[in-house]
């Protein structure tokens, strides 16, 4: 079986792919036949010698493989041998924690083969809706003011709105929210603490990196959420340190990456402080991190910790 969870919507499609791993290991207790791989480093040799080797107690595999679209070599070979996977008795989950373009053609393979479930991000009355469902689940009553009020200050970004909502259900304790408790409570998205820790990653300083981290562990932001700011913010370094580095001027860069003004002027800024080196390998690091909390070696408060430290 070969199964496709992707889109922009990491919140909603990290629970999905954490419910199907869940859901493998209360059958398959051993866990030794659930294996992880990042696609972007991976030969397609390496994948198919894991396929194709024999399982521990004849155990249906499941092969976690992330960021595949982003390795051309291995899309390629995939695309040329995808056939030997699909009747085998084991489990290929291929996940992916962006937008995959329509014309892409192992996306319009897998279409045809394969379980795929796509994660766009809330809009509308489903953002709305959602929400409401989250509060509903605490049993606290709000009104449509105060969603509106909350995907002002928040936007769609499901991570932090989870986070929000339960520190306002907890702050009135079963009573109705108002707009103005949400005002009182709820911070305008962390982008910008977020730039101010990767400037301390920058230059060296540690110490205060996990300080301006620790200030937002303590108001109840969840960890995950905060490692994928830190690891969405290193993606966009990577992208326009390549285009510094190919020499295309700064209107070139802001109009290529379709990143926000202010996204694009502090990646250009922080970009030429770090070497091209040095990115990947934070980048590599954020990985590391990201999978011990997926794995379960390691609570996501550690993972995240750890990651600052050892930079």
């Amino acid at each position: 079986m070969i199964i496709l969870l992707y889109g922009q919507d990491t919140y909603s499609s990290r629970q999905k792919l954490q419910e199907i791993i869940e859901s493998y290991k209360k059958i398959h207790k051993s866990g030794l036949n659930l294996i992880y791989f990042d696609g972007e480093r991976l030969k397609f040799e390496e994948f198919k010698d894991a396929f194709q080797q024999a399982s521990m107690f004849d155990e249906k595999k499941l092969l976690v493989l992330s960021n595949a679209f982003s390795n051309k070599e291995l899309k390629e070979q995939l695309l040329a041998n995808l056939s030997i996977f699909f009747n085998a008795k084991d489990i290929i989950l291929f996940y992916e924690e962006d937008k995959i373009l329509e014309r892409d053609k192992l996306l319009k393979l897998l279409k045809k083969q394969a379980k795929v479930q796509e994660f766009p991000p809330l809009e509308g009355i489903k953002l709305r809706n959602w929400i409401k469902q989250e509060f509903s689940k605490l049993k606290t009553e709000i009104s449509l003011e105060v969603v509106d009020k909350i995907i002002d200050f928040v936007g769609n970004d499901l991570w932090q709105i989870s986070n929000e909502v339960k520190k306002l259900a907890s702050f009135k304790n079963g009573k109705s929210i108002k707009v103005e408790d949400v005002e009182l409570l709820v911070k305008p998205k962390v982008e910008s603490d977020i730039f101010k820790t990767i400037d301390m990653i920058a230059a060296k300083n540690r110490k205060q990196a996990l300080l301006l981290i620790h200030k937002h562990l303590e108001k109840g932001d969840n960890p995950v959420y905060l490692l994928s700011m830190i690891n969405f913010q290193f993606r966009n370094l990577l992208i326009v340190k390549e285009l510094i580095e190919k020499q295309r001027p700064y209107y070139a860069i802001a109009k290529m990456t379709k990143l926000h003004p202010f996204v694009v002027r502090k990646s250009y800024e922080q970009a030429v402080r770090f070497s091209f080196a040095e990115l990947k390998k934070i980048y590599q690091q954020l990985f590391e991190a990201d999978l011990a909390i997926k794995t379960g070696k390691m609570d996501s408060e550690a993972a995240l910790d750890l990651f600052l430290s050892g930079i």
